[in-house]
């Protein structure tokens, strides 16, 4: 079975086909934009997320390469338009008409995009992406879209939590039990983009270009009639990639056993380059094996710790005095076991007809004021303090001027506003794609320069921003006429009048 990192070859050609990689209400929408004369129509859609994941401070921008690959990828092949024309309403006959599914199969996108780079530090209610065009194909684009940017920028949070309390390198090895092939792969490279320094899935490595790594597993020590011979067996055929599993019957026996291959290891000129602990008392054996390799000489033989091990484990294992090389993490990372999924959302903002000039902003009400979304063609300015550490983000109207003292006012408080006057900034939006087609440079497409990225983006968050638990929330407001221009609108679609 074909994943949709695996293309399909048609003359010679690799092709990636993803035009139903959606909803169906988005092609049920799709006909009526087309039935109701909107295909001139344009429109602008933002995504952002209301809250952190993992009850943080921040979130890491993941997924804009694979987006990138969707819009050039985005297409109805023949068989596509064959099974969309096989689909019946539910109350009788066919749900798309024929003259429909013909625009669909020469439909070719025309949107331009914008995005925040891959491992940038990013945060809640300000916008991540920005979709214009006709409406129809923004409309089109939603689920693919989400689905690209959601799921990675959770892992590669999930990923810059459990690397920041682990101080040392982590490798993710969640393959096993991730969601899936295709979630495998998005996950190893989101993992690798957080923060982590390999991983254990080749096929992720290959494709994505990214650092991979592993030794042996207990099976191989089974497979022997003793360890100490599983040991031997695996230093020779491995002398310069040897760590060493030491817990498969017994972790104190192990370590001994450990210690003598890695003494025999040295004397051939070789050296022993960790052992791996994978159950117990983490914390309590790290110590005691630390102990036990610097009395017998292999002081530079470092510590592998695993098993589901997350931030908050590793942090407390760290708290404990354990000396580690390095992390070996798997469920908890690849399946964002404490959160399942990111919650980003993809709202309408702004609408153009043909002939008008200005953009009419656009604004989701409802009875929820959590809900409120945000209107306008909509970007993100980043404001810096004198010694580079990030200070408070701006969401503004592109098309709207500034207020003179960069002023934010939170989006739920009238009350809280921050002025970030005098301050250095810059805007986040980078194109992405121009009249459908991606115009992300190489170095925008890299998971390593993205790690990169996220490495400098995290070095400028303020340490309390950081912290595990209760971190210190970062501002993020609107400029200051956008925030009343929003209370404007809201009144006016609630038939209020503003007291102010």
């Amino acid at each position: 079975m074909k994943t949709l990192d695996e293309p399909t070859v048609e003359n010679g050609t690799p092709r990636l086909a993803y035009g139903l990689l959606t909803d169906l209400y988005q092609l049920t929408m799709a006909q009526g934009y087309w039935e109701n004369d909107k295909l001139d129509e344009q429109a602008c859609f933002t995504v952002f997320f209301r809250d952190a994941p993992f009850k943080g401070g921040f979130a890491i921008a993941c997924g804009m390469s694979q987006l990138a690959e969707m819009i050039d990828g985005f297409e109805f092949t023949e068989s596509d338009i064959e099974y969309l024309a096989g689909l019946n309403a539910p109350g009788g006959g066919k749900l798309f008409k024929a003259k429909f599914l013909e625009y669909l199969q020469a439909l070719k996108l025309s949107v331009d995009i914008d995005a925040v780079r891959e491992g940038e530090v990013i945060f809640p209610m300000e916008p991540i992406v920005r979709v214009m065009g006709p409406i129809l194909e923004c409309q089109l684009l939603e689920t693919a879209l989400l689905n690209c940017v959601n799921f990675q920028t959770l892992i590669a949070t999930k990923a810059a939590r459990v690397c920041l309390a682990a101080k040392t390198p982590v490798a993710e090895f969640g393959l096993r039990r991730a969601q899936g092939a295709g979630g495998s792969l998005w996950a190893s490279r989101a993992a690798v983009v957080g923060g982590c320094a390999s991983t254990s899935n080749v096929l992720a490595g290959k494709l994505y270009d990214i650092p991979v790594s592993g030794t042996h597993s207990h099976s191989w020590v089974m497979s022997f009639d003793s360890e100490l011979e599983a040991f031997r067996a695996y230093a020779k055929c491995f002398p310069t990639n040897c760590v060493l599993l030491v817990d498969t019957y017994n972790v104190k026996k192990g370590i001994e056993n450990a210690i003598t291959v890695g003494l025999e290891m040295r004397e051939r000129g070789e050296k022993l380059a960790g052992i791996r602990i994978d159950s117990g008392d983490l914390a309590w054996l790290s110590r005691y094996a630390r102990e036990r390799l610097d009395a017998a000489g292999l002081t530079d033989c470092g510590i592998v710790l695993s098993n589901d091990l997350d931030e908050y484990t590793i942090e407390s294992i760290r708290e404990q005095g354990a000396n580690v090389m390095s992390w070996g993490v798997g469920t908890k990372l690849a399946t964002a076991y404490d959160q399942p999924a990111l919650g980003g959302v993809y709202k309408l903002s702004a609408t153009k007809s043909q002939g008008d000039s200005k953009w009419k902003a656009r604004l989701k009400v409802t009875e929820m004021s959590s809900k409120l979304t945000l209107p306008g063609v909509l970007d993100v300015r980043r404001f810096f303090f004198e010694d580079g550490r990030i200070a408070g983000d701006m969401v503004f109207d592109v098309n709207e001027p500034v207020n003179a003292e960069d002023k934010i006012i939170d989006p739920s408080d009238l009350l809280r506003q921050k002025s970030l006057a005098g301050l250095a900034s810059e805007t986040l939006l980078r194109p992405l794609s121009r009249d459908g087609k991606s115009v992300l440079a190489a170095e925008d497409r890299c998971a390593m320069a993205a790690q990169a990225r996220a490495k400098e983006a995290l070095r400028k968050l303020d340490e309390s921003q950081k912290r595990l638990l209760n971190p210190h929330t970062y501002p993020v407001g609107l400029e200051e006429g956008m925030w009343h221009r929003r209370a404007a609108l809201v009144a006016e679609l609630r038939g209020q009048k503003i007291g102010w």
